[in-house]
């Protein structure tokens, strides 16, 4: 802490760029920054760039893929002063975001109609295929819908990657320059089926087991 205390209170700490745990593999998996400083200047906003790719994997083997965040970074930190440059890039969040808000709530409603499918397929022995057929085709849509989504996703978490800290909230946080401490990452909103569907469906599954039980009962009997 010492050391990223001297950097901060005795120069200028211009911009911090976080790597991903790999980049380094296979002669270590530690997570890295680069830390970019003016010697004898004053910090007050500090540049962060919390990368994911550098253009290869980041397993022992490291051959090259198509991700590469090296490229947004060199362009955002030459013009990350430029105000225009700055106001695209925000504008686009705001438009990616928009069209994100109900592909990701019609993904909710396939989620829910592929989880009442499988359960309807799983206590249903007389359906005649009609139950499988439903649940196949909700999950093709929901598959569709997920490649509709992923394009968008992938920009708008590229675009949300690097954020400004101002130096007290570094303070706050005991020098701390992990990026992950001060991205803001919106999460999507998960999957959750109401507990009284829950509940009425437990009822259903007693009720069919007690069933079941009846007629194993007749053929013991039998």
């Amino acid at each position: 802490m010492e050391l990223r205390k001297r950097i901060i209170e005795e120069n200028r700490l211009d911009g911090v760029v976080s790597m991903p745990s790999g980049v380094f593999k296979p002669y270590a998996g530690v997570s890295t920054a680069v830390l970019f400083f003016t010697r004898g200047a004053q910090t007050k906003n500090i540049w962060f760039y919390d990368m994911a790719h550098d253009g290869f994997s980041l397993d022992d083997k490291r051959t090259k893929v198509d991700e590469n965040d090296i490229p947004d970074i060199l362009d955002y930190w030459k013009k990350r002063a430029d105000k225009k440059f700055i106001e695209s890039r925000e504008q686009r969040i705001v438009e990616l975001r928009k069209e994100l808000t109900p592909l990701k709530e019609k993904r909710l409603k396939l989620q829910a109609d592929v989880n009442r499918l499988t359960f309807e397929l799983a206590i249903d022995s007389v359906s005649n295929g009609k139950a499988a057929a439903e649940l196949s085709s909700a999950q093709e849509l929901l598959s569709t819908l997920q490649s509709l989504i992923s394009p968008p996703q992938g920009e708008l978490d590229r675009l949300t990657r690097q954020f400004w800290v101002t130096k007290e909230q570094v303070k706050a946080n005991k020098y701390d320059l992990s990026a992950s401490r001060y991205r803001q990452v919106e999460a999507d909103a998960a999957y959750h089926e109401q507990p009284s569907v829950t509940l009425e469906r437990l009822a259903r599954l007693e009720s069919v087991m007690a069933s079941e039980i009846e007629e194993l009962k007749k053929l013991v009997k039998g």
